[in-house]
């Protein structure tokens, strides 16, 4: 007869017997030990041998519960399949889904994405997994990373006001889950469901800090006669001269100027639209270099940091040196990029121009290998009285005027 869930309660196994066997039907039966432990199991044949499949643990696993289980391994064994040995598959493949943690995965997708990227950038995008994410999520299977565990973890770092890097962490997740799903670790991106834009706060893009042009003759004397270091110096006045990005400013290499040609060739790798970028050099930048090239003592950077050397220096070093000459929240180093645009505008020269020299056309594989050596004799010419226009400031006498544009 079936077992009854009253039978399953009072089991007991009776003294001087190791074990007690309760059938129920179909090959089922509640084996009850000595020490009181209750235990389903499934007795069945597979190719001629006889084998036992534990079905779980009473009143854990209920009567009826017990019985959809042995129900599902005897339908696996009428297709031909041994349900212990289904069993122990799912058991390792659920051992090693525990394993792949989401950490592990997204540092086997940090290795296959960092290849075409900046060492730069790819240092920053670990700092800021390891600082925000992984504490949130390393530890978790991978599988078991949903959409509202990604939203937590976003709002824990927008919550301490960081609202850019909680939208940035959020969008690095879902290339991670994306490269998961591409190698068949998960079946679905969780990240799909939760863009930035429905989840955080919306957050004002504020412009880069900046001086007016009237200002700009005594910012100029002010870093010819700053009293930190020279490297320091060295380099406003250096980003003054060519007004690229800092990011660009700080981590150049010696390999990538020609002061012969006067010509300073970025490539691709370290610019923002990953597309190579030429910086004609005026005779004032040529002459900071050289003056740089005599302390170098043979390093690849321009200005590395000051504990490491094969590290270049902190993005904030211009920003500190100009908030100790007083300029603080009224200038930063990207600001020299705005004040030469709207000079140079106001002096008659080209948009199109002051954009190519900006490197700020966002540019596709053919136009890139064109448009950046697009106008440069227009582009040394500018930047060869752009130079000329900042030593005539900084001296106090007035600007020099402008040969009139051809037509």
């Amino acid at each position: 007869m079936p077992l009854t869930k009253l039978e399953c309660d009072r089991a007991a196994c009776p003294p001087g017997r190791p074990m007690l066997r309760l059938s129920d039907e179909k090959g089922m039966y509640l084996e009850v030990t000595q020490a009181g432990g209750k235990y389903w199991r499934l007795k069945y044949r597979h190719v001629g041998k006889e084998k036992r499949l534990a079905l779980g643990v009473y009143p854990a696993v209920s009567l009826a519960q017990a019985r959809k289980a042995r129900d599902q391994a005897r339908d696996a064994l009428a297709a031909g399949e041994d349900p212990g040995q289904l069993k122990r598959e799912a058991k390792l493949t659920k051992a090693v889904n525990d394993a792949r943690t989401f950490e592990a995965v997204a540092r086997q997708w940090f290795d296959h994405w960092k290849g075409t990227k900046s060492p730069r950038h790819t240092d920053y995008v670990l700092r800021r997994l390891e600082a925000d994410v992984f504490p949130a999520l390393g530890g978790r299977p991978l599988a078991s990373v949903t959409a509202p565990a990604l939203l937590a973890m976003a709002k824990g770092i927008e919550a301490r006001g960081a609202i850019d890097i909680a939208k940035r962490s959020l969008q690095t997740c879902g290339q991670i889950m994306r490269y998961a799903v591409a190698h068949g670790l998960i079946e679905r991106n969780p990240a799909a469901d939760v863009k930035p834009s429905d989840a955080l706060k919306p957050h004002k893009k504020e412009n880069y800090a900046r001086l007016d042009a009237k200002e700009m003759p005594e910012l100029l004397r002010r870093i010819e006669a700053y009293q930190g270091t020279p490297h320091t110096r060295l380099a406003m006045k250096l980003l003054a001269l060519t007004f690229v990005r800092t990011g660009e400013l700080i981590a150049a290499r010696w390999d990538e100027f020609d002061l012969e040609a006067a010509r300073w060739d970025i490539p691709a790798s370290r610019m923002k639209m990953k597309t190579p970028h030429i910086v004609p050099l005026a005779p004032q930048a040529v002459e900071v270099l050289k003056i740089l090239q005599t302390t170098s003592n043979g390093r690849a950077l321009l200005f590395p940091g000051e504990r490491d050397h094969q590290k270049p220096m902190s993005n904030n070093t211009i920003l500190k040196a100009l908030e100790r000459m007083g300029y603080k929240g009224r200038m930063t180093g990207h600001g020299f990029r705005g004040m030469a645009s709207t000079m140079l505008h106001e002096q008659g020269f080209g948009h199109h121009l002051i954009e190519l020299q900006l490197a700020h056309q966002e540019r596709d594989q053919v136009s890139a290998a064109y448009n950046h050596a697009l106008y440069l004799a227009d582009r040394t010419a500018m930047m060869t009285t752009w130079a000329n226009t900042l030593d005539k400031l900084r001296k106090g006498a007035d600007v020099i005027p402008l040969p009139q544009r051809a037509a």
